[in-house]
C-alpha cells in the first residue's frame, strides 16, 4: 500500500495548492447555499489536511484563521453571540489539523533522509568489503585470521599456496601451530592489550618442508574474544640470496686484505733480501747450509708475497643506478644522524647518468665515509656534513665534506695498518680498494675547515668503450 504522505513532495506543491484553494471556495459556496441552522464548515478540514504537509507553520495558522472566518460567514447560523466562540474553536481545530499533518510529513521526511542514509552506509559498506575481498584474495602475501583457539578463520589464496599443499586441503579449521608455532604462542601469552608488530621465524608446510617466514601481525578483540590477522611472506629466497651475497663480498674484501698484507710482507722481503746479499760477501758464509737455507726461505716469500688476486672492472661492476643507492645511504644514516644532532644537506644533481658500479660495494664505501664523518663531528659545536652528487668531465662524483676536526696528514689517510686509526686502520684502505676494483676512485681533497672525501664513478658508455678497446 502506498504512503498517503507521499504527496508531500516539491513536485506536488503547485498542484495541491490550487486543489485546496478550490476546495475552499467549493466549501464556502455550498455552505452558503445550504438550509440554515446546517454548518458544513467541518469540511475545511480537507483543505486544511491537502496543505499541511507544504506550508509552515505561520502559513497553516493563518489559513486556518481564513477558514474559520469563511465557516462563521457562510454557514448562516442565528446566535451572532457564540460567534466569538465558535470563531476560536474553529480555528484551532483546523490550525490542529493541519500542525499535525505537518509534523507527521516531518517525522516522515526525516524517516526517509535517515533511509537514504542508511541505505548509502549499507551501499558503502558493501563496496568496501568487496573491495578489501578482493584485496585480500589478489594479494601475492598470505593473509589469515585466527581465533583465540589459534584455529585458521579465513585464508586467502596465497596463504593457501604457502602453507597448504593445494586446495584439497583448506586451511580453515586448521591449527596454526603446525605451520607457524610462534603465532601459536603469541595468542598464549597475549594480554587483553591489542598491539601489532613483526617478527621471523620458522615455519612448516603440510608437506614437511621448512621455509623462512616474515610475519606482520596485530591482535584484536571482538564479541567472540581475540583475533590474530597475519601478512606472512616467505623469505627463504631472500635469506639464501644474502648469504650468497654475503659469501661473495666476504671473498671479494679478503681479496683487498690479503693484496694489503702481501703488500707489506713485498717490503719487508725487499729489505731481507739486500741484508741477505750483503751477507753473501761475508767470507765462508755462502757455504753455510743453514745461509743456503734461509735464502730459499726468502725466494718463497718473495714468490707468496707477488701473489695476485685481483680482477678486472668489468669482471667486478654492473650498472647501476645511482639515485636509488643514495636514497638507501639516506634511510641508513639520516636517524643515526638526527639523534647525534648533525644537519645532513643532499645536493643531488637531477637526472644523473647510469654508473658502472658494484652496488653493495659502492653503499659500503659511503656508509664508511658518513661513518668517519660522524665520528669526526663528534666534539664540535657545528655539525653538518653535505653530500652532492654531479656529473664532471665525464664521471660522476660524489663529495663527503663535514665540519669535523679535519686531517692532520693527508698523505697518510689511504696506507693500511696505520697506528692509532680505529680497527685495524684498513677503512679507507679498503674503501679505495674497492671504488678502485670496478674502476672508480676515492680521494681527499683539502678544505679551510673540515675535511672531503669525493668518490668518482666512470659513466656506464664511457666504461664499455674503455673495455671494447
Amino acid at each position: 500500500m502506498k504512503d498517503p504522505l507521499s504527496i508531500y513532495v516539491a513536485g506536488n506543491r503547485r498542484k495541491l495548492l490550487m486543489v485546496a484553494g478550490g476546495l475552499v471556495i467549493l466549501v464556502a459556496v455550498v455552505d452558503w447555499n445550504t438550509t440554515p441552522y446546517l454548518s458544513l464548515g467541518f469540511l475545511y478540514l480537507f483543505p486544511m489536511i491537502m496543505v499541511g504537509g507544504l506550508l509552515s507553520r505561520a502559513q497553516i495558522v493563518g489559513m486556518a484563521l481564513i477558514c474559520a472566518v469563511l465557516q462563521e460567514l457562510f454557514s448562516n447560523l442565528p446566535t451572532q453571540s457564540e460567534a466569538i466562540i465558535r470563531l476560536i474553536l474553529s480555528s484551532v481545530s483546523f490550525a490542529g489539523t493541519g500542525l499535525f499533518i505537518s509534523e507527521m510529513a516531518r517525522n516522515r521526511r526525516i524517516v526517509m533522509e535517515h533511509v537514504d542514509q542508511l541505505e548509502q552506509h549499507v551501499k558503502l559498506r558493501r563496496e568496501a568489503e568487496q573491495q578489501l575481498r578482493f584485496l585480500v584474495e589478489s594479494s601475492p602475501a598470505a593473509i589469515v585470521t585466527i581465533d583465540s583457539n589459534g584455529k585458521v578463520l579465513l585464508a586467502n589464496e596465497a596463504a593457501q599456496q604457502l602453507l597448504a599443499s593445494g586446495p584439497t586441503h583448506p586451511l580453515q579449521g586448521c591449527a596454526i601451530g603446525s605451520f607457524l608455532p610462534a603465532l601459536e604462542t603469541v595468542l598464549k601469552t597475549q594480554s587483553s592489550r591489542s598491539f601489532r608488530t613483526t617478527l621471523q621465524c620458522t615455519g612448516r608446510r603440510d608437506d614437511g618442508e621448512v621455509f623462512l617466514a616474515g610475519i606482520w601481525f596485530s591482535t584484536y578483540h571482538t564479541e567472540s574474544g581475540l583475533r590474530l590477522a597475519a601478512i606472512i611472506v616467505d623469505l627463504s629466497e631472500d635469506l639464501r640470496n644474502r648469504e650468497d651475497l654475503s659469501l661473495d663480498y666476504l671473498l671479494k674484501n679478503s681479496r683487498i686484505l690479503i693484496s694489503a698484507v702481501a703488500h707489506e710482507i713485498r717490503n719487508l722481503s725487499s729489505a731481507v733480501v739486500v741484508v741477505h746479499k750483503n751477507l753473501a760477501k761475508v767470507k765462508g758464509l755462502e757455504s753455510n747450509e743453514d745461509f743456503r737455507a734461509l735464502g730459499s726461505l726468502i725466494q718463497s716469500l718473495e714468490r707468496v708475497s707477488a701473489l695476485e688476486l685481483g680482477s678486472t672492472a668489468s669482471q667486478n661492476g654492473e650498472i647501476v643506478e645511482l639515485t636509488s643507492v643514495i636514497d638507501e645511504l639516506r634511510v641508513l644514516i639520516e636517524t643515526a644522524f638526527h639523534e647525534s644532532d648533525i644537519v645532513v644537506e643532499w645536493n643531488i644533481e637531477e637526472s644523473l647518468p647510469l654508473v658502472w658500479a658494484d652496488r653493495h660495494g659502492l653503499l659500503q664505501v659511503f656508509l664508511n665515509l658518513a661513518s668517519n664523518s660522524r665520528r669526526a663531528m663528534a666534539s664540535k659545536p657545528r655539525k653538518q656534513l653535505r653530500i652532492t652528487a654531479g656529473q664532471e668531465k665525464g664521471t660522476v662524483v660524489i663529495r663527503f665534506e663535514d665540519t669535523g676536526i679535519g686531517v692532520s696528514s693527508p698523505e697518510k689517510l689511504f696506507r693500511h695498518f696505520q697506528p692509532g686509526a680505529n680497527s685495524s686502520g684498513l677503512g679507507l684502505y679498503v674503501s679505495r680498494a674497492i671504488m678502485r676494483s670496478f674502476g672508480g676512485d676515492l680521494c681527499f681533497e683539502p678544505r679551510p675547515e673540515g675535511c672531503c672525501f669525493a668518490v668518482s664513478l666512470p659513466l656506464r658508455a664511457g666504461l664499455e668503450e674503455a673495455v671494447g678497446a
